[in-house]
């Protein structure tokens, strides 16, 4: 089902759950337990903070928690997986204990996957959509989780500076292949959403063309996309005045309604509550 902007308006499925994607765009509450992520790296570290933070962002509106425990900035260096579970396992059970929230999982480790929806988890959110990880498919199978599979260039060395790359056709050959291989895997249709991969490995003109065709990215409505440019480069493209957080963060509100528009069924942001006035007037 679709609306007359093509998006998706049906039932996702995770775990034993269903998001409802009718009525509104659902809100996805950005929560990094990093010390070095790009906007919030070491806010939320210990899991009484990121749990705090959890907690105030679905009170705010929050539909989704998306718990990320590697940055995935440019330059960023990977950790190790014993690492990243450190990070993220305690946060997730803390929110568990306290909230029936649904909680995606930023991660494109398998063995981090098993752990997190063994923990409560209910999506996990691929930055690389299955695609480096050959096991992560078969887990998120195996828990019947619901995923997001994101476009992301980097993986084939980037197009920022192939200005005369089809963007839409790298982004849609890419989508395919994830989509191939989670259904190789036994992973349903109405538990697949797909993401256009803003900033990865893509100049800010050519994030400005994924936003524009998100009902591709979304194959028509057969997918609901997420779409995630909050406190991203793509922002600067739109900047009238300095680049303080006030500014960054009403022009991230901005591109969540251009998103939106165009045709996504969930944002990822970290302001929530303004976002989720600004697009469902709450």
């Amino acid at each position: 089902m679709t609306d007359t902007n093509g998006r998706f308006t049906g039932m996702y499925k995770c775990r034993d759950r269903s998001l409802n994607i009718r009525d509104r765009i659902l809100i996805m509450g950005i929560l990094n337990v990093t010390p070095d992520s790009f906007s919030d790296g070491g806010l939320y570290t210990s899991p009484d903070e990121a749990l705090y933070h959890a907690t105030q962002m679905e009170s705010e509106g929050a539909d989704i928690i998306d718990v990320g425990g590697e940055s995935t900035r440019p330059g960023a260096e990977p950790v190790s997986t014993s690492e990243e579970l450190a990070r993220v396992v305690p946060v997730i059970k803390a929110i568990r204990s306290r909230s029936d929230i649904v909680i995606s999982v930023d991660t494109y480790k398998s063995e981090v996957a098993e752990a997190a929806l063994a923990a409560g988890a209910d999506i996990i959110n691929d930055i690389t959509g299955l695609q480096k990880d050959s096991a992560m498919a078969d887990v998120i199978a195996k828990y019947g989780a619901g995923v997001i599979v994101m476009y992301n260039s980097r993986l084939e060395g980037g197009i920022e500076n192939k200005p005369d790359c089809d963007v839409r056709k790298s982004a849609l050959d890419f989508l395919t292949r994830s989509i191939e291989l989670a259904h190789r895997a036994g992973i349903s249709d109405d538990r697949i959403m797909t993401d256009p991969g803003i900033g990865f490995g893509t100049s800010r003109q050519q994030d400005l063309v994924l936003t524009s065709i998100l009902d591709d990215i979304g194959f028509g409505g057969r997918y609901p996309v997420c779409y995630g440019a909050s406190r991203k480069r793509i922002a600067k493209v739109l900047m009238q005045q300095s680049e303080t957080q006030q500014n960054i963060d009403s022009v991230s509100i901005g591109l969540a309604l251009a998103g939106a528009m165009a045709g996504a069924s969930v944002v990822r942001v970290h302001e929530v509550r303004a976002t989720d006035a600004a697009l469902n007037g709450n």
